[in-house]
């Protein structure tokens, strides 16, 4: 399986993420959609749909927590009969990010994913930089840093 970053900062801490905890596919994002790194994705429109599926959860969920006036839900988990999906925030010198996880329940378990996703977040705020503001993509250069991206996290 092959992991890939648009921004390299997240690259060490996701490969030893995903080694440590046993994850099947990952992607952290920012809060609205625009991945920077991904692990087990083959296809862009997968990577998209899930990133876009992820930061509409967390959004509705933060939504929620607003409407329940308490602070944002620290994570989301979902179990099926093989499959488990971990969705929580993390913040970092570059703002708010976003990891979905997605593990299989023969290899890994919610408590392993959690704890080493505690690590992953430490070790993502450590690497982010402090002094740079993430770039804003301006709808006139959407298409082009979408395309950018994907080439660059599929290694294209």
């Amino acid at each position: 399986m092959t992991t890939r970053a648009v921004e390299t900062w997240t690259l060490e801490p996701l490969v030893k993420f995903v080694k440590e905890a046993g994850a099947r596919l990952v992607l952290v994002m920012t809060s609205a959609g625009q991945v920077l790194a991904q692990h087990g994705f083959s296809r862009a429109v997968d990577v998209m749909s899930a990133a876009a599926l992820g930061a509409a959860i967390m959004a509705s969920t933060d939504e929620m927590a607003r409407q329940l006036r308490q602070p944002p839900f620290a994570a989301l988990n979902h179990q099926g009969e093989r499959h488990g999906i971990f969705l929580a925030g993390l913040a970092t010198g570059r703002g708010r990010l976003v990891a979905l996880v997605v593990y299989d329940l023969d290899v890994s378990s919610l408590g392993l994913v959690q704890l080493f996703f505690e690590q992953l977040a430490a070790e993502l705020q450590a690497a982010s930089p402090k002094d740079s503001v993430p770039k804003q993509v301006l709808a006139a250069d959407f298409e082009r840093q979408l395309s950018d991206s994907l080439n660059t996290l599929f290694g294209r």
